[in-house]
């Protein structure tokens, strides 16, 4: 199996960069290797966590937590802190929580990096499902497994491997569908290791994806629905009103180039691969910070990202009308000069939320900017929260006309903010 320590070869220029954008993401320079965890270690078998005197696996010591917000008003709520996954339901929005239920405990080895996060969804029947990864060897090899809750979340199963026999899987997104169906994506490395046998070693992963009809109990032979992609960001999901789901992530292009592709995925098949745009970033570094996308009720596809390329650098928004074929001229989210990290996009009808992180040297902050028309024009930003600590990537939920910022933080604790109707 190809180590990733041995595929990639930094250049002064990319560790440069790489070590910039840990600093405003983790907000703080004891947490800078956190970002390039997954090529500048030798012989680590997990990702460095976030510097704190938190030792248990509580909310309070959580370092990433995923809601999923249920049409009747019930959260739930997973997390991964101390080397445990966590989970536990909220009837108040974050206010109380029941007490936690553990998952799964797997110490360092577990995948809890600055863009690894368990997922959580729940369907009609009040079936749950989630999904998270753990590091199989010291070579970042990794396992995705899944456990499953038959009584609305007083029970889980005990966590079973996704694929079986896999070489490496990391970064799963999923997303539910009305129908209640499961969509799961990863970035999977099989394609790696048989080059690695061959002879003929290749960078970066794959983007794979499954579907479950029946709440997560099994899943459809998986499917590849981009051979080279970046092994190490997160992929963004989102459901497509006019069927199926849209996938974004940062792929490899001819010569190296680590840009943005979007796809629409259907069980019965992959669309094409769509460029969202041509940044130019060519990079052989890891920059574990990947992208995010939702669809309006018009089918709109809004997508922002993170690059540092020759043609633009910094947190872009874009957006398509025609499924991907062509992408709207990126626009810059944030000043030219502002640390700007963590884009993150919900759509409610037409109206299109979007929130980001700043970084000023010593707080972070998020900032929201709305579009009642499908991204044709945007409100002025606002400034939402702070923290002086330690912060997870802010996230949005919805629960019919009701928008919410969801967001961990280690000082003022799990925060879930509502952000329209005050």
């Amino acid at each position: 199996m190809i180590t990733i320590k041995n595929s990639l070869h930094f250049k002064p220029r990319d560790v440069a960069k790489v070590l910039i954008l840990s600093l405003l993401v983790w907000g703080g320079i004891d947490l800078a290797v956190a970002q390039m965890d997954h090529a500048s270690h030798s012989g680590a078998s997990a990702p460095a966590k976030p510097s704190s005197s938190c030792k248990g696996s509580g909310l309070d010591c959580a370092n990433s937590a995923t809601p999923f917000l249920g049409k009747d008003g019930k959260l739930l709520l997973a997390w991964t802190g101390g080397g445990f996954v966590s989970v536990a339901k909220s009837d108040d929005l974050g206010k109380t929580f029941t007490s936690p239920i553990v998952i799964a405990e797997h110490g360092k080895s577990l995948d809890a990096g600055s863009d690894a996060r368990p997922q959580i969804v729940s369907d009609s029947k009040g079936n749950i499902f989630l999904a998270y990864a753990f590091f199989k060897d010291g070579n970042w090899n990794a396992q995705i497994n899944t456990a499953r809750s038959s009584d609305g979340g007083l029970s889980f199963t005990t966590p079973i491997p996704l694929i079986k026999n896999g070489s490496s899987e990391r970064f799963p997104s999923m997303v539910i569908g009305k129908d209640d169906s499961i969509f799961l994506a990863w970035i999977d490395k099989r394609l790696v290791a048989d080059a690695k046998k061959s002879g003929n070693p290749r960078l970066g992963g794959s983007i794979a994806y499954s579907f479950s009809n029946d709440a997560g109990k099994t899943f459809q032979p998986e499917k590849i629905a981009n051979e080279q992609s970046c092994e190490c960001c997160r992929i963004g999901s989102s459901i497509d009103p006019k069927g199926g789901v849209v996938i974004v992530y940062r792929a490899i292009f001819p010569g190296g180039i680590r840009d943005h592709a979007t796809q629409l995925i259907k069980e019965s098949s992959s669309g094409k691969i769509r460029r969202v745009s041509k940044d130019e970033w060519k990079t052989d570094a890891c920059p574990h910070h990947g992208p995010a996308i939702t669809v309006s009720s018009a089918g709109k596809m809004h997508v922002a990202w993170f690059t540092q390329g020759a043609a633009r650098s910094g947190v872009f928004y874009s957006n398509s009308s025609n499924q991907g074929e062509t992408y709207s001229n990126p626009i810059r989210i944030g000043g030219e000069h502002e640390n700007v990290s963590r884009p993150y996009l919900l759509a409610q009808d037409k109206s299109i939320w979007l929130v980001w992180k700043g970084f000023d040297g010593v707080k972070t902050s998020v900032y929201l900017k709305k579009s009642p028309d499908d991204g044709v024009t945007w409100s002025q930003a606002t400034l939402i929260a702070q923290t002086s600590a330690y912060s997870d990537h802010p996230l949005l939920i919805s629960n019919g006309g009701d928008v919410f910022l969801s967001w961990l933080t280690r000082a003022d604790g799990y925060q879930v903010i509502k952000l329209n109707g005050k």
